[in-house]
């Protein structure tokens, strides 16, 4: 067997064990954040005259003296359900994308063609994981149940149930509700997290030519300053997305519609502060998400890579 037989077959499960352990370990650390920033953009707070909306550190405490520290992981069997189909989808179509935008002759891709890469990454985890587990997520997320007390009876007792519940209740487009926005945001999130993250590792080889690989905490400073770019270029759409996510569904309306009502009915009754609830938390969880996410990546992709030749030897001597 030749080395180009077993090329293929390694770089895909690369991509299913790197990109699947990376978002573990970035759920794992970065979901209490999430909850925190869903909570906040579902909050009401401030609506009234000289009222303020209650801020990162508010939330978070509220939330763990109603409802215990675990209510911090409201959500998060959903989340891992879907992470190792999104980073694979994520990792796999980008380099499909890359590969397809490269320069024929040179083999290279441009910072252009990158940002596009990344943009149709992000729109292909959007439809194919991202949006169906954050509805989920976020039902569960909104759930105000305190789990100390067991006679307080949630509506969705976990994951499972909630797609259950929501299927049967809502029908199964309910699960799509807010593909649109969903898709936009991930594809504006992947579009500037994969350009930013490729260009400032081409940086850091140019100035550290002896290193034939980058350190990990490298890898996560990157990853760091690149996840951070996301949130700030799309903060309204993603307050929007949860808040049409969390709704139940309006008869005779459109999708159209109903984003059209949700932002109105925010900047008559909360103001431009509220397109950017959450972003704190957001920041918080997704910029240290992605330097996670990129480190977990790339060593356990280098340490996979470094095993092709042992692999190719033992299928050589099989022969």
């Amino acid at each position: 067997m030749s080395r180009s037989d077993t090329k293929k077959p390694v770089a895909f499960a690369v991509h299913i064990t790197a990109g699947g352990l990376a978002g573990a370990c970035e759920a794992l650390a970065c979901q209490p954040l999430d909850t925190i920033k869903v909570r906040m953009q579902l909050s009401r707070s401030g609506r009234a005259p000289g009222t303020k909306p209650r801020g990162f550190f508010a939330t978070g405490a509220y939330i763990v003296k109603r409802e215990t520290p675990l209510a911090l992981y409201k959500g998060l069997g959903a989340v891992l359900s879907g992470i190792v189909p999104k980073m694979a989808i994520r990792f796999a179509s980008f380099e499909t994308y890359k590969g397809w935008l490269a320069d024929k002759e040179t083999g290279k891709t441009s910072v252009g063609n990158i940002f596009i890469a990344g943009l149709g990454a992000g729109t292909s985890e959007a439809v194919a994981v991202v949006t169906p587990m954050e509805v989920v997520k976020i039902r569960l997320q909104a759930q105000m149940h305190s789990l100390a007390d067991p006679l307080e009876q949630p509506r969705y007792r976990n994951a499972g149930h909630a797609v259950y519940t929501i299927v049967r209740e809502e029908g199964f487009s309910a699960l799509y509700r807010g593909v649109s926005l969903t898709a936009l945001r991930q594809a504006t999130n992947q579009g500037a997290n994969f350009t930013a993250y490729q260009e400032i590792k081409k940086l850091a080889h140019k100035y550290q030519p002896d290193l034939p690989e980058l350190p990990s905490y490298q890898h996560m400073i990157i990853g760091l300053i690149s996840g951070a770019m996301g949130p700030f270029s799309n903060a309204p759409i993603d307050t929007i997305k949860t808040r049409l996510q969390r709704a139940p569904a309006m008869p005779n309306t459109t999708a159209l519609q109903r984003i059209m009502f949700i932002g109105s009915d925010m900047w008559k009754q909360e103001g431009v502060r509220s397109f950017y609830k959450g972003i704190t938390p957001r920041v918080l969880r997704v910029a240290p998400g992605q330097a996670v996410v990129f480190a977990v990546y790339e060593k356990v992709s280098g340490m996979m890579e470094a095993l092709k030749p042992a692999l190719y030897e033992e299928d050589r001597y099989s022969e």
